[in-house]
């Protein structure tokens, strides 16, 4: 299995056990020679109805029990998903009622014109290592912008040099860093989207390697670019190497670094700001009694794992304007016995909405190396769907959501406010605009940008 594989926007499954994983297509088995691949029960029905032969009753219950194993990733009707996950007959009526994809959604000051949104997905694309973007990075979050995208987040963008997850992560934690974002929020905002920014500090997971610098899953040695990390405690990830453990005054002086990247961020024309707290990066180190083995205020209880992020909330919160909508990323599970979970997430829920955030971002997963982690399409919506009717919050969903019925289906069912799609966005800049088209919606109630109207569906 290639590393492509192995990554789903920017949360790392290198090092865990995935087994349901080749359940679903990713990039490269969509990518390679498909008359190479076994044939699925789709493609094989598919196949009868080419030559004149009609389903049995049996036959289409012995499709809905192979559901599970469907692999096509096309913009087919996603037969199999509907049938397993139909919707009730209160949930068809309520749903009339609900937004639907193409509905705009206000955040404070900022009206986003659509709920399909782009999450933060590394590109370890910031070659010269100094944090700056490059045209390479105009010319991906704009195109998607132009595709139709209602908020685009960028990346994980390092609060300190030494909270890149690799040399080649991007950054804003010195005012030089400004103009050089300006380009691309510009490009954003003209072709129509939302532009956010995700701040992050990678903690013990930095200083690792990327395929621009090697060292691909392991520490970045000092003398090959990389540095000391540090963390919560001096608790190793997996095989990297071990972290220091911070100091009082070092936690308090990342506060500031987030407000300050914050404020550089609202400088440079970002709209929005996304806090990262998942994924097993610093603000997720201090949630998780796993990593979190402090004795003082930053440890111990829940009250005392979370300071530091409603710290970094709060600080952030104080440095944007009033209008400027505050997310949350979060692991709303780590999958492993004894660390962050359900219940916690949602009692850190409802407390970051006191302190002025408007949207939690529900993932999962990050942690701990060797757990095992159930990846099939939807597998981290029912987790948002939980934090936005316990929490009463808004929230968006991730995971493995490819088809335009699909993530259709997620909001008539009140299960999330908008959703993120990730690694068919990659392959397609142009989702939000073919997903119009599947569920019939007409081009002139769709995003595209003047210049391609003459080509719309």
């Amino acid at each position: 299995m290639s590393n492509d594989d192995l990554t789903h926007e920017n949360f790392d499954f290198r090092g865990f056990d995935v087994p349901d994983l080749k359940a679903v297509t990713l990039a490269s088995s969509s990518d390679g020679d498909q008359s190479k691949q076994p044939k699925t029960k789709h493609e094989d029905a598919s196949r009868n109805r080419r030559h004149g032969k009609k389903k049995s009753k049996s036959d289409a219950r012995s499709k809905k029990r192979a559901g599970a194993g469907k692999t096509s990733e096309s913009f087919d009707d996603y037969e199999d998903y509907e049938e397993r996950e139909a919707v009730s007959k209160a949930d068809k009526k309520a749903s009339k009622d609900r937004p639907g994809l193409f509905a705009p959604m206000t955040l404070r000051e900022v009206t986003v014109r659509n709920r399909i949104w782009l999450p933060p997905m590394c590109t370890y694309s910031s070659f010269a290592c100094d944090g700056r973007p490059t045209p390479f990075h105009y010319q991906h979050y704009v195109s998607r912008a132009f595709g139709g995208f209602g908020m685009v987040i960028v990346e994980s963008t390092a609060v300190a040099p030494e909270g890149r997850i690799t040399p080649c992560d991007l950054g804003l934690w010195e005012d030089g860093q400004i103009d050089a974002w300006r380009w691309i929020v510009d490009g954003i905002r003209e072709a129509g989207a939302v532009p956010a920014i995700q701040l992050n500090h990678a903690g013990r997971k930095a200083s690792t390697g990327c395929f621009a610098v090697g060292y691909d899953g392991q520490s970045v040695p000092e003398e090959a670019g990389g540095w000391p990390t540090m963390a919560p405690s001096e608790i190793a990830f997996g095989g990297l190497r071990t972290p220091r453990a911070l100091s009082v005054d070092e936690i308090h002086g990342l506060v500031g670094a987030f407000a300050a990247a914050a404020g550089r961020a609202v400088a440079a024309g970002f709209q929005a700001i996304q806090i990262h707290a998942a994924h097993g990066y610093l603000i997720s180190q201090f949630l998780d009694p796993l990593s979190n083995e402090r004795d003082d205020e930053y440890g111990g209880d829940l009250t005392g794992r979370s300071r530091f992020l409603v710290e970094v909330v709060d600080a952030v919160r104080g440095a944007v304007p009033e209008g400027v909508p505050v997310l949350v990323r979060i692991s709303a599970t780590d999958w492993a016995a004894g660390g962050w979970d359900l219940d916690q997430t949602i009692a850190l829920s409802k407390v970051l909405k006191e302190h002025g955030v408007d949207v939690m971002d529900v993932s999962t997963g990050g942690i701990m190396s060797g757990v095992s982690i159930p990846v099939k399409p939807n597998y981290q919506v029912p987790f948002a769907e939980q934090v936005k009717s316990k929490a009463d919050i808004p929230v968006t969903a991730v995971g493995l959501i490819t088809k335009p019925k699909q993530a259709a289906k997620i909001l008539a069912r009140g299960e999330a406010d908008a959703v993120e799609i990730g690694r068919a966005a990659l392959r397609d800049p142009y989702w939000p605009l073919r997903a119009a088209n599947k569920l019939g919606i007409p081009s002139t109630e769709v995003p595209y940008a003047p210049q391609y109207v003459a080509g719309a569906y």
